[in-house]
């Protein structure tokens, strides 16, 4: 079951719709989904929301610290309301996925993404959900600082968006612990094509 569902991003107009914001922009569909709109709560250091989910509470969090110290908002909230780590899934952009694919996964390690090195440390923990939002790699190290901060093209951003869309729908099974059957939702990239329908017989016609 997963009580926090944490989009991972940085705050500020210059900011929007870049690359490295693509877990803000999970969030925000879920928010819209849940008819939950984020405030600031100062105390968690984030935007935050609270829903009612199949009976239980949810929290949705964007931190407001920059995503280098992610991990102290995340770590407030969940220290709170006793949320452990296993019960928290992170939305976040990911370098190693072509823009429109999406990944869940449990555990591992950061691969260098600076929100993620800071939620372990500030969790003591690697046990939490990740969402792995692909937006894929420049190809050169030393670009992907300005690749992550800067928007993407048309067609990786319909790519982008149509990965947050197909994941937000796996939002009720992530809610409730369904991981399987919210990871088929998730990974497929293409919804299945609809069967034809049956062919039916002809009438019969009035004979001449």
């Amino acid at each position: 079951m997963i009580k926090l569902f944490v989009g991972l991003g940085n705050p500020g107009p210059q900011y929007e719709d870049t690359r490295h914001n693509a877990g803000f922009a999970w969030v925000d569909a879920v928010a819209r989904q849940l008819g939950a709109p984020l405030a600031l709560e100062r105390g968690f250091h984030g935007l935050v929301a609270r829903a009612n989910v199949q009976g239980h509470s949810v929290w949705l969090l964007q931190p407001q610290t920059f995503m280098n110290l992610s991990g102290q908002s995340v770590a407030a909230l969940a220290r709170f309301y006793k949320i452990a780590p296993e019960e928290i899934l992170v939305a976040h952009d990911e370098l190693y996925l072509a823009a429109g694919q999406a990944k869940l996964k449990q555990g591992g390690g950061h691969a260098g993404h600076n929100g993620l090195r800071d939620i372990h440390a500030k969790l003591g923990s690697s046990d939490y959900w990740r969402l792995r939002l692909g937006i894929g790699h420049p190809g050169q190290k030393s670009e992907v600082v300005g690749w992550v901060l800067r928007k993407p093209p048309l067609d990786e951003r319909i790519a982008l968006e149509q990965a947050i869309d197909r994941s937000v729908k796996a939002f009720d099974d992530l809610a409730a612990g369904e991981m399987n059957h919210a990871t088929l939702t998730i990974h497929t990239d293409k919804p299945p094509r609809p069967k034809p329908p049956r062919p039916t017989a002809a009438p019969d016609l009035p004979a001449k």
